[in-house]
């Protein structure tokens, strides 16, 4: 039986999502991280050391033209995302890109238009899509098993104190705010369950001392489903997510990165589910975009790129409440 071909990953950025990246990538099977990328390149080798990768490179156009790579992982500020996928997608690489995958819904166009003139991959790393642990949430909820949707919670927030203006968090030049940073992940999950817009959304935000939001708070009226979705850098949340029906509710623990749901009739658990993983969880995603550009394929069907532009005009149309 001949091996499994491996789809060979460079990587621009060297911080702690791309170290993430970095260990779950050694649990795929078909895939494997042959360079890394970073402004400064004593960052890319120290990286590269710790990590175990061959190649390490100072600025990304040496990376963008190395042909030993057939797609790069871009995990660097917000701001750079639509410049930097462009290049990669020029240079004829596929491109994984963290979220957001840009900072508003005109960019977002306008690399979807770009990347309709090439024939590469484009994907947004929201990760959470391929967490066994939601796909089964996603399961449950349309089997029927909590009866007929009613309400979705979801919050996300870590405190991110003290308050300082220059930390990429905060900076407004970087596109700081809780939104774009945390937000994004319940406005997400409320898209993957739903998949529709709501009909009306009904904000609450708080600000730093820079005008930066700080705390979102936010109701989605959806008609027949109402979602109350926050984030925050002021505090932990309890970070879960709850689908609840007229016969029962789902509770998904850290369901950003869940390893796990749980199935509720009233205050009885009738069942449970455990992913049982090695890692922490970048590596479905990297196993099934590495499938999928293997295959040949353009976008992704469990995160396609309709998604993306869902996910950046929600977050416009939040933005446009807020109160400075």
């Amino acid at each position: 039986m001949s091996e499994t071909k491996r789809l060979r990953w460079g990587m621009i950025g060297a911080g702690r999502i791309s170290a993430q990246f970095a260990r779950d990538i050694k649990l795929t099977n078909n895939a494997e991280l042959c360079a890394v990328a970073a402004r400064q390149i004593d960052h890319a080798r120290k990286f590269a050391g710790t990590h175990g990768i061959a190649n390490f490179y100072g600025g990304y156009d040496a990376l963008y033209q190395d042909p030993n790579i057939d797609a790069i992982y871009i995990a660097t500020p917000h701001t750079c995302h639509l410049e930097q996928s462009k290049a990669a997608l020029s240079s004829g690489k596929a491109v994984l890109c963290e979220k957001p995958v840009t900072i508003n819904s005109e960019e977002c166009v306008e690399l979807i238009d770009f990347n309709k003139q090439g024939e590469h991959f484009l994907m947004e790393g929201m990760w959470t899509y391929f967490l066994p642990a939601i796909q089964k949430a996603k399961e449950w909820l349309e089997a029927g098993r909590i009866g007929k949707l009613t309400n979705i919670k979801a919050d996300f927030a870590y405190p991110q104190l003290p308050y300082d203006p220059n930390t990429r968090v905060y900076n407004k030049d970087l596109a700081g705010g809780c939104l774009l940073d945390m937000g994004i992940y319940p406005i997400a999950i409320a898209w993957y369950f739903m998949n529709r817009d709501p009909e009306s959304m009904h904000v609450l935000s708080k600000h730093a001392p820079n005008g930066v939001d700080d705390e979102v708070n936010m109701l989605f009226d959806y008609g027949d489903v109402t979602a109350t979705l926050a984030s925050s850098f002021r505090c932990k949340y309890q970070n879960w997510c709850f689908l609840i029906g007229d016969k029962g509710y789902i509770a998904i623990p850290d369901f950003w990165r869940a390893k796990e749901c749980h199935l509720y009739e009233l205050e009885t658990k009738i069942d449970h589910f455990s992913d049982e993983r090695k890692g922490e969880g970048f590596e479905f995603q990297i196993e099934q975009v590495s499938q999928d550009i293997l295959a040949g394929k353009k976008q992704s069907d469990v995160m396609p790129l309709t998604s993306s532009l869902k996910f950046q005009q929600h977050m416009d149309a939040v933005k446009a409440q807020f109160k400075v």
